[in-house]
C-alpha cells in the first residue's frame, strides 16, 4: 500500500488537522472544515485556528450547514493547479461555498490528476477514449482533457456538469462531451453498444442518487460497477482508477475488488492512500500562511 500526497500544490495547504476538524488554506482563504477522520488532536489551539481562518462550516445534524464568515471574503474563487508542474499547464477551478461543506473540489485527488495525465501521455492510441464516472466538477476530466484524450465526463446532478464544464472553460479546454445519467445505466448501455475506453475513472459517493431517482449506495452497488466497467476496457491499453471514500472501506477491498474482477496478477494493481502531507506518518504541520 502507498501513501499519495500531492506536494506541488502552492495554492493548497493542509494547515493543520484534529478533533474531526481541518483548517486548510485554497488560494489566499483558509477555511474550517469537519472531518470525520481526523480523530487525533489539533497541533495548534483552537485560538490560532480562528485567528486564520476566514470562514467555519458548521454542521447541523442532517449532512448539510452553514458556513460562518470570520472575515472578508467572497462567496466563490478561483485557484489554479500546476498539471506536471508546469505552471504554463494550468487548470483552473472555481470554488464555491456550498451546503454541504465542499468547496468544488478534492485536493487529494491532484496525485490521480497527475497519473491520469502521465498515463495518457504515454499511450500508443493517438487520441484515447476516457471515461470519468461520477465525474463531480471535473478535476480528473480536466487532467484527462490537457493531455489530449477523447472525453466523456458522466455525473447524475446538472448543476454539478454546469460548474465542471466552468471549470473547463477557465482552464482554457475545449469538447469534453457531458452526459447527464445514472453512472451504472451508462455503462451498460456502452456495452451494449460495443464501446470500449483507454481509460476508466470511477469516484462513487457513499450514497447518492440517478437523475430519474436511481439509488447508489457504494457497498451494494460497487462489485456489479466494477464487473461492468471491466468489459468497457480496451484490451490492448488502459488504465482503471477507483476512488472511494466510504469510511468502511480500505484499500485491501479496493484490491480484492479489482483483482477478483480483472482476473490479473498483483503487479497490475496499485493501491493506497490517498493522503495530504499533514497526515502522512512523521510530516509536520505545514505552519501559518
Amino acid at each position: 500500500m502507498q501513501l499519495l500526497t500531492p506536494r506541488n500544490w502552492q495554492e493548497y495547504q493542509l494547515i493543520d488537522s484534529g478533533n474531526f476538524e481541518k483548517l486548510e488554506r485554497f488560494g489566499q482563504y483558509i477555511l474550517i472544515r469537519p472531518e470525520p477522520q481526523a480523530v487525533w488532536d489539533k497541533k495548534i489551539s483552537n485560538k490560532e485556528w480562528e485567528q486564520q481562518a476566514h470562514v467555519k462550516f458548521n454542521q447541523n445534524t442532517n449532512a448539510s450547514g452553514f458556513w460562518k464568515k470570520l472575515k472578508t471574503m467572497p462567496e466563490q474563487w478561483k485557484i489554479n493547479y500546476p498539471l506536471n508542474n508546469t505552471p504554463s499547464n494550468s487548470l483552473v477551478f472555481r470554488l464555491g461555498l456550498t451546503a454541504f461543506k465542499h468547496v468544488g473540489i478534492f485536493p487529494e485527488q491532484a496525485e490521480n490528476w497527475e497519473y491520469i495525465y502521465a498515463c495518457l501521455k504515454r499511450m500508443k492510441t493517438p487520441k484515447p477514449k476516457v471515461l470519468n464516472l461520477f465525474a463531480y466538477t471535473g478535476g480528473a476530466s480536466l487532467a484527462a482533457k490537457a493531455a489530449g484524450a477523447d472525453l466523456s465526463h458522466v455525473d447524475s446532478i446538472k448543476q454539478v456538469i454546469s460548474w465542471a464544464k466552468e471549470n473547463m472553460e477557465l482552464s482554457k479546454l475545449t469538447d469534453i462531451r457531458w452526459v447527464v445519467e445514472d453512472a451504472l445505466k451508462f455503462v451498460k448501455r456502452e456495452l451494449k453498444r460495443g464501446n470500449t475506453y483507454n481509460g476508466i475513472i470511477l469516484d462513487p459517493p457513499a450514497y447518492g442518487h440517478g437523475p430519474a431517482g436511481e439509488k447508489w449506495k457504494l457497498e451494494d452497488d460497487i462489485n456489479e460497477m466494477i464487473q461492468a466497467v471491466i468489459g468497457l476496457l480496451n484490451k490492448e491499453e488502459h488504465f482503471l482508477i477507483l476512488n472511494a471514500y466510504s469510511l468502511g472501506f480500505s484499500s485491501i477491498i479496493i484490491e480484492n475488488l479489482l483483482f477478483d474482477a480483472a482476473k490479473t496478477n498483483n503487479a497490475a494493481l496499485q493501491t493506497g492512500e490517498l493522503c495530504p502531507v499533514e497526515w502522512a506518518p512523521g510530516a509536520k504541520t505545514l505552519g501559518k500562511k
